[in-house]
């Protein structure tokens, strides 16, 4: 064909269109079973490009076509989502002005500087919402100049704004009906493929996420290509609500956040007692496989994330200050501070490989409307470590790692653990090919010699080294990436860490950075939603209620409580002036595991009446075998 492009498209092969053809002639010409499905297209340098954009645009004449069920075909899916909210909201209220609408972990959102919506107005935008889908309007791409675009606009100044911060060259906007909106894209082809959505909910923000600006109105809503999806997802989200962390974490008075520090969790008594009781099982864990624990500074150089390259990656996720006239930044990662304390003094390749691990506050910024109890916080401890060793130990240090990935998410109870195996970014990477195609091959070889199935996840490691993520299953059957693994040949060579060789020179390690839990905030929010706040007794902030059937028997009720407290079991004695029925009650309310009834009988023969949770009725056992029971089930993490 004269003049003919040549694309080639994942899982179906080379296919030629004409000179100026689009992705949609392409799409038409590879004649997938699931074009109809198709939302957009993914190519080789990293973008998502409308089936519309130009087929020379795929940067290596590679693709991919993306669907709902692919992550970047669900982040357009969504977005276009919230431009049909948007549209369907300036319809019914002329006065209100667009701002912002970004895709969510909960679905979508859109901002509007608008008079409070009620839940009536949300019915009547679902409605036009639906008028719209019906239409199945073309959703077309508009290049504009800057001026092109401030005219335009010239009625919304939160627009205007952020025209204004636009680069010349780069200002785009998409056109469905009568509905433009300023956007980079990209988006569905037309709105008749948004078939099914729910507005959940109405919130107040501010614009830009600053208290000093204008106060904005702010709609969520969730979108699937079909009612069934969205019905199954409604059934999920109303589980969902009776498990949230949130409202469990304040009935069980184990945190609380403030307007005084958004996004930053405060944790009470027995959100102490929580979290230790998870940091103590992981110390101990990291103890028997040979790690050493640091702690590096909150804040530190600001020179030090240029050496890191993490400056160029995520300064705007970050915090800044001064300290005598010289740029500091808060941490938003730990591997910079381990570097420096590997590098304090020189190592030897006997001590390899060297396991060191930190847990380590770090502060991210998050926009406002993204926060999300403790599953999205601005301030959050991450499990790090990172082991330094030779190349030739990577593959078994990797298996290692894999293994006590394992053991952890076990002990938790997450036995449904999904893999995937990401490989090098195509853009924005530092490093060697040689470096990385090691880095990748001895990832790959440690899942396999360890029999893991896994997903390839190409192109999506992290910009110093390909990676390996744990994705844990909970009980509603949501997935939660928690670990990882990654290794990274450059890092090391940046700050110019080595070690004496067994040949006497000096080598730059390998430095494999590894967490277990991620956030260990996040990791207690899925464990509270994963166990609806009935912890295993080992984990539990109360695991025992001792409840006296009459006031005279507090001294008895208490001596019990003593006992099991001496034992290291977490214990209560329910001394108020309360029914016995109540206090039973109220102790299975808190998801109490025992609840050891106290009255006279038991007082004298030294028992104690055992109730679980569930409502059983253990009848009465004598004290020291209650607490050699309780004592066996907290150590064996059952």
């Amino acid at each position: 064909m004269a003049g003919a492009i040549r694309v080639e498209v994942e899982g179906h092969g080379p296919v030629e269109v004409p000179a100026g053809a689009t992705f949609r002639d392409v799409l038409a010409g590879a004649a997938l079973p699931a074009a109809a499905d198709v939302l957009a297209v993914a190519t080789a340098d990293g973008r998502t490009l409308d089936l519309s954009a130009a087929a020379t645009a795929a940067g290596a004449a590679r693709v991919r076509f993306v669907t709902f069920d692919d992550e970047a075909g669900l982040d357009v899916f969504r977005h276009s989502s919230a431009h049909l909210m948007a549209q369907a909201v300036t319809g019914l209220f002329p006065n209100a002005k667009p701002t912002i609408g970004p895709v969510v972990e909960e679905g979508f959102y859109y901002d509007f500087g608008a008079d409070p919506f009620t839940p009536e107005d949300l019915e009547r935008i679902e409605a036009r919402m639906a008028e719209i889908v019906t239409q199945d309007l073309a959703v077309e791409r508009i290049e504009l100049t800057r001026d092109e675009a401030l005219g335009l606009f010239a009625d919304n100044p939160f627009k205007v704004e952020m025209i204004r911060d636009l680069p010349e060259g780069s200002i785009s906007a998409y056109r469905q009906g009568g509905f433009i909106d300023l956007c980079r894209g990209p988006h569905v082809p037309r709105t008749g493929v948004l078939r099914a959505f729910k507005l959940t909910k109405v919130a107040g923000a501010y614009w830009r996420a600053d208290a000093r600006n204008a106060q904005l109105q702010r709609i969520y809503g969730i979108s699937f290509p079909d009612a069934a999806r969205l019905a199954d997802h409604l059934r999920r989200l109303e589980e969902a609500r009776e498990r949230d962390h949130r409202r469990i974490g304040q009935e069980m008075e184990l945190f609380s956040f403030h307007d005084e520090g958004q996004g930053f969790p405060f944790w009470h008594p027995k959100g102490m007692v929580l979290r230790n009781a998870v940091v103590e099982y992981w110390r101990e864990a990291h103890r028997r496989y040979g790690y050493q624990e640091i702690q590096t500074p909150i804040i530190l150089n600001e020179a030090l994330w240029h050496t890191s390259g993490h400056w160029d990656h995520y300064r705007r996720n970050m915090y800044f200050t001064s300290i005598d006239d010289v740029p500091h930044a808060v941490k938003p990662m730990n591997c910079p501070g381990g570097l420096l304390v590997y590098k304090n003094r020189l190592h030897s390749y006997r001590e390899f490989p060297l396991k060191v691990a930190e847990l380590g506050l770090v502060h991210r910024h998050e926009l406002s409307g993204v926060l999300h109890g403790l599953f999205r916080v601005r301030a959050f401890t991450q499990d790090d470590a990172h082991i330094f060793c030779t190349p030739e130990q990577v593959r078994a240090v990797v298996e290692e790692t894999i293994g006590f990935m394992f053991e952890i998410y076990g002990t938790f109870g997450f036995r449904d653990v999904a893999v995937e195996l990401s490989t090098r970014p195509l853009v924005g990477t530092i490093g060697s090919d040689e470096n990385w195609a090691n880095a990748e091959a001895g990832l790959e070889g440690a899942l396999r010699a360890k029999a893991v199935e896994f997903k390839l996840n190409p192109g999506d490691g992290a910009f110093y080294g390909p990676k390996i993520d744990f994705h844990i299953r909970d009980c509603m059957g949501r997935s939660w990436q928690c670990g990882t693994i990654q290794v990274d040949f450059s890092m090391p060579d940046r700050f110019r860490a080595t070690y004496e060789a067994e040949d006497g020179t000096r080598k730059v390690p390998v430095m494999i950075h590894r967490a277990m839990l991620g956030s260990l905030e996040r990791f207690i929010g899925i464990l509270i939603e994963h166990h609806a706040g009935r912890f295993p007794l080992w984990l539990n902030p109360t695991g025992v209620k001792v409840l006296p059937v009459a006031d005279k028997f507090a001294d008895y009720a208490r001596h019990v409580a003593a006992t099991l407290a001496a034992a290291g079991i977490r214990a209560e004695a329910d001394l108020r002036n309360e029914k016995l029925g109540r206090k039973v009650r109220d102790a299975q309310l808190a998801h109490v595991n025992y609840q050891l009834v106290v009255g006279g009988r038991e007082a004298e023969a030294g028992t104690v009446a055992v109730r679980t949770r569930a409502g059983e009725d253990k009848g009465a056992l004598p004290l020291a075998e209650v607490v050699a029971r309780l004592k066996e089930e907290i150590a064996g993490k059952e």
